[in-house]
């Protein structure tokens, strides 16, 4: 495994500032002494990309400490370390990302393929990874697990979690992790073969009931956030992988129930008709897609994914999807980031730094 360590630079930020007033207590009993106020974090400014050269398909948890921790798909960034089986970084501010090193000290092995696509999260007091053990092609892909103390791992496996063929649903890669506001966990997946979910255990280490599909065989990566009551289900669709053929993009439908109908604003239901568009590609940044959310302490949601930046679309044969950040604002009651398309450059997160 490697722990190396070092600074992604590209990523352009300002340290966190504190603005408050000094001690104003009277100096005569006429004066009447005052709290001093709680010093506002400043927001950090950012430069897309935010870590270079790769880190496709990305999960984001964070820590007790305030620590992000970012995952992302087994590549190969041909700097003669070879693939990196579920690359993390870290950061305290969302923007300056600190590469720590590979999840697992062994690659899971209960079936060939490449770790696609890891979803960690805090469960049950572990942490724990969903992961897509997959090659391109593969009749029976599966999605596995592991869990750690730390979210810098090491992880450990615990083997397969679900099988193409054993849950009936093609191409099962992608998980995502859900916690409805009665405290059920779900697992949704899937990968142009349809969106589905399943209920799980407490401690998320196992499947309860049956599945349900709340979307069509255009989509792939499901991202489930809840927001004022209702559900808002983000999926790619398009080209992943195809470099500047790549149609990729991230589109969205809400319900009122976790299980659908997902609907855009015009009625149109997500099992049969596209979304709305959060995010495309622009001339800078091309192929945006398989985001993922984290809030920053002002409460602000920022969606993180991955993009072609246009300048260079390849590393020898590896597509270069680098990590990008932009906020996620609303319009009329659905989400998209501003003008739907990847900023160059803006105001970022808001993050105490104490």
């Amino acid at each position: 495994m490697h722990r190396r360590k070092f600074l992604h630079t590209a990523a352009v930020g300002s340290s966190l500032g504190l603005a408050g007033c000094g001690d104003l207590t009277g100096s005569t009993p006429t004066e009447t002494a005052t709290d001093t106020p709680e010093p506002t974090p400043e927001p950090v400014e950012y430069t897309n990309p935010v870590f270079e050269p790769i880190l496709a398909d990305p999960t984001v948890v964070r820590a007790d400490d305030g620590t992000y921790y970012a995952y992302g798909t087994e590549d190969n960034w041909h700097d003669g370390e070879g693939a990196r089986t579920a690359p993390t970084v870290r950061s305290q501010n969302l923007v300056d990302w600190e590469y720590v090193g590979e999840a697992f000290d062994e690659k899971p092995d209960w079936k060939e393929g490449n770790v696609w696509a890891p979803e960690v999260e805090y469960v049950d007091g572990q942490y724990v990874m969903y992961y897509a053990l997959s090659v391109w092609g593969d009749e029976n892909p599966g999605i596995g697990v592991a869990t750690a103390d730390s979210p810098e791992g090491p992880f450990e496996d615990q083997g397969e979690f679900v099988r193409s063929d054993s849950i009936g649903v093609p191409n099962s890669i992608d998980p995502n992790y859900f916690v409805d506001d009665d405290g059920t966990p779900y697992m949704f997946w899937g990968s142009f073969n349809g969106i589905y979910g399943i209920e799980l255990a407490t401690d998320g280490l196992s499947t309860v009931g049956e599945k349900f599909q709340i979307a069509g065989d255009r989509f792939e990566a499901p991202y489930v956030y809840k927001r004022e009551g209702s559900y808002y289900l983000m999926v790619s669709s398009g080209s992943c992988c195809d470099g500047p053929m790549t149609t990729y993009q991230v589109e969205v439908g809400r319900s009122d129930s976790l299980r659908g109908p997902y609907l855009t604003a015009d009625g149109h239901d997500l099992m049969s008709r596209p979304g709305m568009v959060v995010v495309r590609g622009n001339d800078q940044f091309d192929g945006p897609g398989h985001h993922t959310v984290a809030h920053d302490d002002a409460g602000q949601p920022w969606m993180l994914y991955h993009a072609y930046d246009t300048e260079q679309y390849w590393i020898r044969n590896t597509p270069r999807r680098p990590l990008m950040i932009d906020p996620l604002v609303w319009e009329d009651g659905f989400p998209r980031v501003p003008d739907r398309t990847p900023g160059a450059s803006g105001t970022g997160p808001v993050v105490d730094s104490e």
